[in-house]
This record gives structure tokens, C-alpha cells and sequence, in this order.
């Protein structure tokens, strides 16, 4: 059997373009779900036939940007001691999460506007799973609810943190203060 052809190793240069286009999606989306490609390629300081020889469509750019925040915020999130008490953890996981949330909102509008539905769920499995695993331990050691599904009291997590993100881009919540206010909203609905 004769061995699978290596692909092709991109330029550097090529490598250095595409890092450049996706941290500059990542900020401009970041801060304005409806930045354009024309935006991008500017902010990225190549031309537009440059940005599309890199990604066809502007859900390809999207994803890639999306992609690069999931994996620094699993950089993040994989730091956190989730060990001891699941209750404990919950805490130091949601001031972890919360930051990564807030300065991923405008990404993630952008994204749910133009990938595939549940594709933004498919990338977010991973940071789910750990919160489940975490929600199931509490619930385990009789410190969480048990009468809901730990996936439905994860996915109201998400729609807390989420709405936190939205109240404090319309500045209706100042960003000093959500941690503390997804925590204390969090808790009593985990704790029931």
C-alpha cells in the first residue's frame, strides 16, 4: 500500500497572510458583526483577491475567525482548576467564561448569521462538555438540582451569559459588575 501524498506546505508568507486575515477578522468582527470582507482585507493590510484565495466565502472567513477564539478561550478555560467542590469550580469557571463571552459576542452574531444552523453549536461542543461534565459532578455530590437535564441547566448558562454580553454592549450592565451578576443569577438556578 503506498503511503497517503503529503499536502503541499503553504508559503509562509501565505501562513503570515492568512494569521494576519483571521486576527483581523477576529477584532472587527469582534466589534461589529457586519464588518465586510472590504474591511477585513484592509484591516489585514492585503487585498481583496488575496483574502479569497484564503477563503472562498465570507462564512469560511467567519468560521476561521470563530475558531481562533474557541481556541484561545480553550487555552483559557482548560487553565481553570474545575477540581474539589463542583460548586466552587462553577464559580472560577464562570469569571473565565464570562470574559471569553463578552469579547466573543459580536463574533458569534456574526457567525450565527452566516453559518450553517447548529454549526456555532458543533464548534462550541467542546467548552459545553466541560460545563456539563462540571453540572453533572455538582448534581452528583447533591450540590445541584437534580429534576432538570444537566444539557438544559448548560444551555441556560449559556443564555445568561450570552444576555450579560448583550446588556453590557447596550452599556444597560457595566462589564465590572457581570461576573458577579452571572454568578449570583447562575447559582440559585443550578442550586435550585
Amino acid at each position: 500500500m503506498a503511503a497517503p501524498e503529503a499536502r503541499p506546505r503553504r508559503r509562509a508568507d501565505a501562513e503570515r497572510n492568512i494569521a494576519r486575515i483571521v486576527t483581523a477578522a477576529r477584532t472587527l468582527l469582534g466589534s461589529n458583526p457586519n464588518a465586510t470582507t472590504d474591511d477585513i482585507a484592509q484591516a489585514a493590510g492585503v487585498g481583496r483577491m488575496t483574502l479569497y484565495g484564503h477563503f472562498r466565502t465570507r462564512a469560511d472567513l467567519v468560521e476561521a475567525a470563530l475558531m481562533d477564539a474557541l481556541r484561545v478561550g480553550e487555552e483559557t478555560l482548560s487553565s481553570i482548576d474545575l477540581s474539589g467542590d463542583a460548586d466552587a469550580a462553577m464559580i472560577r469557571l464562570l469569571a473565565s467564561s464570562w470574559r471569553l463571552v463578552a469579547e466573543s459576542a459580536s463574533l458569534l452574531t456574526a457567525a450565527e448569521d452566516v453559518l450553517p444552523p447548529g454549526r456555532v453549536r458543533e464548534l462550541h461542543a467542546a467548552p459545553a462538555e466541560r460545563m456539563t461534565e462540571l453540572v453533572r459532578r455538582g448534581q452528583e455530590q447533591g450540590v445541584y438540582r437534580t429534576d432538570l437535564p444537566a444539557e438544559w441547566l448548560v444551555s441556560v448558562v449559556h443564555y445568561v451569559l450570552h444576555g450579560a454580553a448583550a446588556e453590557s454592549r447596550e452599556k444597560r450592565l457595566a462589564a465590572p459588575d457581570a461576573a458577579d451578576v452571572v454568578t449570583r443569577t447562575v447559582r440559585p438556578m443550578l442550586i435550585g
